[in-house]
């Protein structure tokens, strides 16, 4: 699995993806990330990469040329590289959305958009367009590392136990992985349900499927 990450604050994805399980993951030649420089690619002395937009209004947008030119210099080593985008206007990202890409062998590319947006016309390279919700941010750098987290912790291996991304929060439509317990059986009069002490697996499991929680969306 590889992403190639196209922004402008470099420095702001490398302490998270150089750490834990996604610094374990490139350790073991299973995921490999690579940054591009926005500003490598701007415009003039200056390398500028936005501009006002056309019929007024506040905030800068990404230009078309850099991003056009980035991107293309990903895509002229690797054609079959596939292009997201993290805007408002795309799809809700979700846990199936995130298993469909982990199933995958791919080089994603990853455009971080920042300012108050970009040209429509990117969007010509784009193949998906994803939302983390119905909120704004500053920039694609947090939904950036939110996708590739979600994506590359569902690789084989990577969690450890077999079962682990099987069991756990929206693995099943619409549910919240089941309440658990660890040591001590008893913590300031608070208890562990009786059930999962007694060692029964099918009466575990029937506990279990029925205190999973409906998500709340």
């Amino acid at each position: 699995m590889k992403f190639t990450i196209i922004t402008l604050f470099e420095e702001a994805l490398r302490p998270y993806l150089n750490s834990s399980m996604m610094y374990k993951e490139q350790d073991k030649g299973l995921l490999e990330v690579e940054f591009v420089n926005l500003r490598e690619f701007g415009l003039g002395p200056h390398k500028s990469v936005d501009d006002t937009p056309y019929g007024g209004g506040d905030g800068m947008l990404l230009r078309c040329e850099p991003v056009f030119a980035a991107i293309e210099s990903v895509l002229a080593r690797d054609k079959d590289a596939k292009v997201i985008l993290p805007t408002p206007a795309g799809e809700l990202w979700t846990q199936q959305k995130a298993r469909g890409f982990a199933a995958e062998d791919a080089h994603y590319i990853i455009l971080c958009p920042h300012y108050e947006g970009y040209d429509e016309r990117i969007l010509e390279l784009v193949d998906y367009q994803i939302s983390l919700g119905p909120y704004v941010l500053t920039g694609g750098e947090l939904p950036a590392l939110i996708m590739v987290d979600s994506i590359v912790r569902l690789l084989p291996g990577v969690l450890g136990g077999e079962t682990s991304a099987e069991i756990e929060s929206f693995s099943e439509e619409g549910l919240i992985e089941f309440p658990q317990y660890t040591k001590p059986a008893e913590f300031r009069g608070m208890k562990v349900p009786e059930v999962l002490l007694s060692g029964h697996h099918g009466k575990i499991n029937e506990w279990r499927k029925a205190n999973s929680k409906k998500a709340a969306y």
